[in-house]
Order: structure tokens, then sequence, then C-alpha cells
């Protein structure tokens, strides 16, 4: 006869393996991907080393997919936007800025997402999550074409990664560690950052757009 793992040997079992990805998604984002090792998520999830291991052959596996669990919640929120109401430039515009915030809020993670150095492993993840932003923006080009909002002259996909490309390059100087963070709970960071996101959503409008249109216009017309 088979075993058959009980209910209360499940639950634990999840459990680990819910402590593990925690963990090293909170060590990733105090010191990035070669901070964070093995026996340190291990000691933060209050586990064995080898325990980590009957869970994720690999630390590249294991780091994969943190990356790939923090990445799928950001393209949610993209794609959220990307159905929402209003003209295509201003969900553009949304998604662009949203994206720009939401990588400010935890910028030491966003780096690691985005463009640390890593093991092949995450890189491939990486990509795969890059391909998946390109997606969503590829969706908006398309209905803002349709809609005559956009230049017709360029194709969606090709639109995208340019557009995508661009945001993640402009991010990487503000995210970098070295660039000193400041308290991201202060005013004048959140206006600073507020400030970064309108001009790279700006930046990724105007050269999509149909009909040049300004951030004030953009605003104006997502209300």
């Amino acid at each position: 006869m088979a075993y058959r793992q009980t209910p209360a040997v499940e639950a634990r079992l999840q459990d680990n393996r819910s402590r593990i990805l925690a963990s090293a998604r909170a060590l990733v984002s105090e010191g990035g991907w070669r901070q964070a090792q093995v026996a340190s998520v291990a000691s933060a999830a209050g586990i064995a080393t080898g325990t980590v291991y009957r869970y994720f052959p690999s630390k590249a596996e294991l780091f994969a997919e943190v990356l790939g669990a923090v990445s799928q919640r950001e393209v949610d929120v993209l794609a959220e936007i990307a159905r929402s109401d209003g003209i295509a430039l201003g969900r553009l515009h949304s998604s662009v800025t949203t994206f720009v915030k939401r990588a400010m809020r935890n910028a030491r993670l966003a780096y690691a997402l985005i463009a640390e150095p890593c093991d092949p492993e995450i890189d491939k993840a990486r990509l795969t999550y890059r391909a998946a932003v390109s997606e969503v923006i590829r969706s908006i080009i398309a209905a803002g074409q349709a809609a005559g909002e956009m230049r017709r002259d360029i194709q969606p996909d090709i639109a995208a990664s340019v557009i995508v490309g661009g945001f993640m390059e402009g991010l990487i100087g503000p995210l970098s560690p070295l660039s000193g963070h400041q308290d991201e709970e202060a005013a004048d960071y959140q206006r600073k950052v507020a400030e970064l996101a309108d001009q790279i959503a700006s930046l990724a409008c105007a050269g999509i757009a149909a009909v040049p249109q300004t951030s004030h216009v953009l605003k104006r017309r997502q209300t």
C-alpha cells in the first residue's frame, strides 16, 4: 500500500516551504542575491540547512521561485490596470507610474529583480518576468492603436519591448544600492519618486502617442 501523507503532515510541509520562501525574500530585500545564502535562509526560517534542500535542490532554484512569485504579483497589478476603464494612453501612463512607485517602495528587492548580477537560472526567471510585463504593455498599446490614440506605424510588441526596456533601464540608477536611499516614508522621498515616475511614464507615452500628450493632459483624462 502506497504511503499517503496525513493532512497534518501536508500542512507542516507546506508551512516549511512558505517560511523558506518568505525568509528568502526578506534576505534578498535586505542584501540582494549575493547576500542571501541558503544557510541564512534556513536560520531565518528556523529550520536546518539540509531541510531547505529537501524543498529546493539548489540555491538558484529557490531564488528563481522567489523572483517568480514576487514578479507575478507585479504583473498582476499591471494587468489589472490594463483591464481598467479609460483611454489607453492613460492606462499606459498609470501602468508605468505604478511600476516605478512600487519598485521604489522596496528598492533593494526591485534592484535584484531587475538588474543585479545573478545565476543563470535566476536570470532566466527574470527574462520571463520582463516578457510578462511587456505582454501587458503590448495589450495596452494594441488597444490604443485600435482606438486611434497611438501610432499605428509601430508593431505593438516592438513598442512594448522598447517601453519596458526604457523604464527598467531608467530605474537602475535610482534603485542601485549606491544611490543611498532615503527614508521611504519621508515626504521628500515620496515627492521625488512621484516626479521620477511621472517623467518616465510621460516619456513612454510620448513615443507612442498618435498626438503628443503632456503629462498634465494625461492625468486630467485619466480622472
